[in-house]
């Protein structure tokens, strides 16, 4: 069996792979090598030794890219010895046995040579241009594709049997469409995308039909380079870049172009891609458009016709096709440019608690395209009218001290007005703030013994003073404070008092061994005096040293005046604000020399002055102006606060940086109930130019700021309100705890919306429970003041101390102090003891309590108590005693430990009062009982039955016995009398 190789014109050197063969065998003639006569044709033999029908064999030879080479596949059978041949592609590089009981032999025989019928190769176009619409397969030719062949009409050698196309993941591929004529086609295998790729180039070569059927010796052209274009289709819409477009124009002028709109179109054609046109959609506006999307106003614009102008804009490829959604161009109209700041708020609202709130987060300055070198911005907060100048704490005196760390020893002159201070009560008075009004007429007496009669060398003067120029053509004497003979003289010891809007102190001392002139007034000049401005002033002395210190600065006196010491007398001296108290010399006492203003935190202290800080904290407004991240201001921002923070001056050289920098100013207000109302504000600005005489001015900003009101609190105490303690226990030298278990709760409203939002139902008040301090409690006796030979209330001092408190204690009533926590005014309440020493007398106290916020400004209820005595009555044994109405031995009276009381009191109590009230009945019935019995007993029996009972009742105890008598007993017999 043989198998003929066709003829080749390469060599194939692979074919030296039969020597890896396991079966090798000849003959093989010795003068030729096989290897290079290939180019000839190979036959071979395949000897199958089994007389199997499968035995079959197939060779394959490695190939190149450019060679083709066909080989026949020898199916023998020895038993018939028939022969069938069959062509086959070589198209691995792999020579694959695959045998059924065969040994296989390859001999090397005669090669001999084969004249082909196949000469020439087919002949194509070098080059092709072609067309593809996207989305279609139909590719255009030009030329059309057609291969020729000079073999023709020789049946297989002349004929085109395919084109073959060369590239990596070509969407193309080309078919024979007549093999004769050679005519071919080009098309897509799947759609084609303008937009992907615009167009492909690749290699083509058409392939002949070889020498036969069976495919073998084929014939390839040279190679042809096809280069295709994809042609567009209008697919895409315009589409504008932007949704909407904004500009600002000056009225009065026409612009050439406002702004330009811009829109992109996706396809890849330039027919399709560019945008040929814009149209304004919008009828009867002054505007128009060019092809480039230029709008321009055809008309000049007037910012009093019309503030704002929308206009719709589509566009159109070149293929006319409009744009999927129109854009919308807004034109602001803005009046001709004046320099000044713009964006900003005349209104800012502060909501209490906000911290520090922008002023003008969105103000920068416009200029006009003036030239500016630098510019200084003047910030103004004006409080003068909220409080003492600004917004403050408005504790008491005594508690500012307290919460600035001052000494103690402090006298208020001009305290809230009570019944413990009873002399402001006259006086015309701002109790939200504790400013007093004088309007010349008014005068206050300082009660004897408030304040030491002989002050020491160092005392200080402190006090809030508003004041303006004197009224009348000549300035008289307006006395703020005064010490003066009371009667018989008219002599000063000490007064400060204004006159012509100087400040003068006057000091006269006793005399003494040494009869010399020494420094009597003090004089100090000042415009602050008059310019009807809170200020805060202190006044130390430190004899002969008397220092002013005004808003934190200090002061030394422009003239000073001696005197002659006071000789001493036995007069008493009489204290006064707001006046001076005329004694003698006069037909009868009175005031003179009143004072016109107000005054505030009037006080006397004597020994050494407080400290600067002190000072300060004294003096502190809680509110001002603020600047937000101080570290990003910028480069080249100088700016300066004055000692209040009510004043902000910033200078810089950039308009942006200046724009940033104001942007930054806030205000804040660090009170958590502040005085709601208005905060004007003032913005000035200064402008320098480079070198031209006129510059642009820039006008101020007038705004105010409105502080909203805080939510109110309510504040309330709530307790046992009535209890009963043996009498013992109010003898002891612990007394009776008034409130173990006072609680103290602070609540605000709020308002929550319903939770269905389409309900029209109203909203509902929500309480919450908020913390702040308080200022005072005070406990207060009611039902007449207390008798300090028998009773009193105590507490002691480190319960106090320990929570930075203080406390007065008189006969009527007890009066915590100082700014605190509630918690801390709970711990100290829970400690008041109540002892009295004879309580034989006494059925009951009353004690009423309320507490303070911001001294009065917000108060609570009035809780009130009643502590009643349970007393024990001693029965002589003679006395007939009632068993039925006597104490059950459960209700006998038991001393229980303090802490026990406090805790039970609650649950004890109305124990008690029921089981009072269950006896009194069952006596009621028993009597009523016994009243039937005896009408029905003979009459002639009544009176035996009657002594026995009652010797039998004598015999029941001989003992005494204690009963212990509670007041609603007493009641509850008084109704069974009646």
């Amino acid at each position: 069996m043989t198998t003929n190789i066709g003829k080749s014109r390469k060599k194939l050197p692979t074919v030296r792979s039969f020597a890896r063969l396991d079966h090798l065998s000849g003959p093989c003639p010795a003068n030729e090598d096989p290897m290079q006569q290939l180019g000839q044709g190979i036959r071979m033999s395949i000897l199958p030794e089994s007389d199997s029908p499968e035995a079959f064999g197939v060779l394959r030879f490695p190939l190149d890219e450019n060679e083709s080479l066909k080989t026949e596949k020898v199916l023998a059978s020895p038993t018939n010895g028939a022969r069938t041949r069959e062509k086959i592609d070589l198209v691995t590089m792999l020579m694959d046995f695959h045998l059924t009981n065969l040994n296989l032999r390859i001999d090397f025989v005669t090669l001999s040579s084969t004249t082909s019928v196949n000469k020439h190769k087919p002949w194509i176009e070098t080059s092709y241009h072609g067309v593809i619409t996207e989305n279609n397969d139909t590719v255009i030719l030009d030329p059309p594709l057609v291969a020729l062949d000079k073999d023709a009409p020789v049946p297989f050698a002349g004929e085109i049997c395919a084109f073959k196309i060369h590239g990596q993941e070509l969407p193309f591929e080309a078919v024979v469409l007549n093999k004769t004529s050679g005519e071919g086609r080009l098309r897509a295998k799947s759609p084609i995308d303008c937009e992907l790729q615009k167009e492909y180039t690749f290699i083509i070569q058409a392939y002949d039909c070889g020498t036969g059927p069976r495919e073998t010796a084929w014939k390839k052209s040279h190679k042809a380079v096809v280069h295709i274009q994809v042609k567009d289709v209008n697919e895409f819409a315009p589409t504008f870049k932007e949704p909407a477009y904004k500009a600002i124009v000056t009225e009065g002028k026409i612009y050439d172009s406002i702004l330009q709109v811009e829109a992109i179109d996706e396809d890849c054609s330039p027919q399709y891609s560019q945008i040929c046109n814009y149209e304004i959609v919008t009828t009867d506006v002054p505007f128009a458009i060019d092809r480039n999307g230029n709008v321009r106003n055809t008309e000049k614009l007037s910012y009093d016709k019309q503030h704002q102008y929308e206009i719709l804009v589509t566009a159109y490829d070149c293929g006319q096709k409009p744009a999927a959604q129109d854009t919308l161009v807004q034109v602001d109209v803005k009046p001709v440019c004046k320099p000044g700041w713009q964006d900003w708020t005349k209104r800012i609202e502060y909501q209490p608690g906000s911290g520090s709130m922008p002023l003008f987060p969105s103000i920068h300055l416009e200029t006009c395209d003036g030239a500016v070198s630098s510019i200084q911005i003047t910030t103004e907060l004006q409080t003068n009218y909220i409080g003492k100048g600004c917004d403050r704490e408005t504790y008491s005196e005594k508690s500012l001290q307290k919460l600035c760390g001052a000494s103690s020893g402090i006298i208020d002159l001009l305290p809230s007005p009570s019944a413990a201070t009873n002399w402001t009560i006259g006086l015309l008075v701002d109790s939200s703030e504790m400013i007093f009004k004088f309007d010349g007429r008014q005068g206050a007496k300082i009660p004897d013994g408030v304040v030491p009669k002989n002050l020491t060398d160092q005392f200080t003067i402190t006090m809030w003073m508003k004041h303006g120029p004197s009224p009348g053509v000549r300035a008289e004497k307006e006395t703020i404070l005064c010490n003066s003979d009371k009667t018989e003289m008219n002599r000063h010891h000490y007064a400060l008092y204004v006159h012509n809007c100087r400040l003068v102190f006057l000091l006269r001392k006793d005399f003494d061994q040494a009869d010399t002139f020494r420094p009597a007034e003090f004089h100090w000049k000042l415009d602050q005096i008059c310019d009807k401005e809170w200020h805060y002033y202190v006044i130390n002395v430190e004899f002969p040293v008397v220092t002013l210190y005004m808003d934190g600065a200090t002061y030394e006196p422009y003239l000073v005046t001696n005197d002659w010491p006071i000789h001493p007398s036995h007069i008493a001296m009489q204290l006064t604000v707001g006046a001076c108290w005329q004694g003698g010399e006069v037909t009868k006492p009175r005031f003179a020399q009143f004072f016109h203003g107000s005054l505030a935190s009037l006080t006397i202290r004597p020994g050494k002055m407080d400290s600067q800080k002190v000072i300060s904290c004294l003096q502190a407004c809680k509110e001002g102006l603020d600047i937000n991240s101080l570290e990003s201001l910028g480069q080249g921002i100088k700016y300066h606060f004055n000692p209040s923070q009510s004043v902000l001056v910033m200078e810089g050289d950039d308009i942006g940086n200046i724009n940033r920098a104001l942007q930054k100013v806030s205000y804040i207000n660090s009170r958590q109930f502040p005085t709601a109302g208005v905060r004007r504000l003032k913005v000035s600005s200064k402008v320098q130019c480079f070198g031209e005489d006129v510059c642009i001015s820039i006008p101020d900003i007038d705004a105010y700021v409105m502080v909203l009101q805080a939510v109110e609190p309510q504040i309330t105490l709530h307790g046992t309100d009535r209890f009963w303690r043996p009498a013992a226990q109010f003898e002891s030298a612990r007394g009776v705890i008034l409130f173990p278990d006072i609680k103290i709760v602070s609540t605000f409203t709020k308002a929550e919306a319903p939770s269905d939002l389409k309900t029209t139902a109203p909203k509902s008040a929500v309480l919450e429970e908020m913390l702040h301090n308080l200022d005072f409690c005070d406990i207060l006796v009611l039902g007449g003041d207390l008798d300090p030979r028998q009773e009193c209330l105590e507490l002691n001092h480190s319960e106090l101390h320990q929570r930075h408190l203080d406390a007065t204690n008189s006969t009527a009533g007890y009066s915590i102090y100082g700014v605190g926590s509630m918690s801390r005014y709970e711990q100290v309440l829970r400690h008041i003891r109540y002892r009295n020493w004879r309580p034989a007398a006494l059925e009951s106290r009353h004690f009423r309590i309320k507490c303070s916020e911001l001294n009065g400004r917000y108060t609570s209820n009035e809780f009130n108590l009643e502590v009643s005595v349970l007393h024990e009555v001693r029965v002589p044994d003679s006395e007939h005693v009632n068993h039925l109405i006597a104490q059950p031995p459960f209700l006998q009276s038991v001393h229980h430990p303090e802490s026990q009381t406090s805790i039970q009191h609650s649950s004890v109590v109305p124990s008690i009062a029921t089981v009072v009230i269950i006896i009194s009945v069952c006596m009621l019935v028993f009597v009523v009982a016994m009243g039937v019995y005896r009408v029905r007993i003979a009459h002639q029996h009544f009176i035996q039955e009657t002594e026995a009972a009652k010797e039998a009742e004598m015999d029941w105890d001989d003992s005494a016995l204690t009963i212990t008598v509670n007041p609603m007993e007493v009641i509850l017999r008084q109704g069974l009398g009646a």
